[in-house]
């Protein structure tokens, strides 16, 4: 199943965040996968918060698929946040988990539950279904949680460190397996990585972030070889 496409835009959003004053100005185009880099506390995870809505800027906009989402709440954005802590529910299956991301309530019809098997068998987890999350190893729950994404079929997903705590093979995998649903559904992605490593498997793009702005995007490759930009050399070890 394909879903609607969004491009996402940052005009002049400023926000500030204890004494840094940010701004950030981006275009990401529709269907495109942005990698966002830079050393912690540059504000990375806060541009994310922006175009999810859990954060308010101070000024400027942000825009998904052309439409300004000023005053839109969070659970009304066309946007599926992914965390480092996948917020998978203990006492639910894994099934259930998935299922939140149909209705909350939990009253699906078998429609919907066909929906949350399918959901499930195209990240791999075809049989884990009445599994609980502490019988999962950490890379199938995030495989979990990334199936609770796809039920919810919203155009923009948000990758906040959600394979930090995964060893390089399983997140290697895990990008893999985003790179595919990205090219099965269409999604724009922004994910956040303390890894370059990351950054130079699947996607298009790769922005630097330091002290609240975004200093460059370009292809991975390129931005990281790049030596006129001294920040980078000193966070890439260079």
């Amino acid at each position: 199943m394909t879903i609607e496409r969004a491009g996402i835009a940052l005009e002049a959003v400023t926000f500030r965040f204890a004494d840094m004053a940010m701004r950030f100005d981006l275009e990401v185009a529709s269907g495109a996968w942005l990698a966002v880099t830079g050393p912690s506390g540059a504000g990375k995870s806060t541009l994310l918060n922006l175009i999810a809505g859990f954060e308010t800027p101070l000024s400027g906009r942000v825009t998904i698929d052309g439409r300004d989402m000023t005053g839109v709440p969070p659970a009304k954005r066309p946007v599926t946040t992914l965390f480092q802590e996948h917020n998978l529910f203990a006492h639910l299956s894994v099934a259930d988990n998935v299922g939140l991301g149909i209705d909350p309530r939990l009253k699906l019809d078998n429609a919907q539950r066909a929906q949350v098997g399918a959901a499930l068998a195209q990240v791999g987890l075809r049989d884990v279904e009445k599994r609980l999350p502490a019988q999962l190893s950490g890379g199938e729950r995030q495989r979990v949680a990334l199936a609770r994404s796809l039920v919810r079929a919203r155009p923009v997903l948000l990758l906040d460190e959600p394979f930090a705590a995964l060893g390089p093979a399983q997140r290697r995998e895990m990008l893999a397996l985003v790179g595919q649903l990205r090219a099965e559904r269409g999604f724009t992605v922004l994910m956040v990585t303390h890894q370059v490593d990351d950054a130079l498997h699947g996607p298009d793009l790769a922005a630097f972030v330091n002290d609240g702005r975004i200093i460059a995007v370009d292809a991975p490759a390129a931005l990281f070889a790049r030596r006129d930009l001294p920040e980078l050399g000193d966070y890439i070890g260079r």
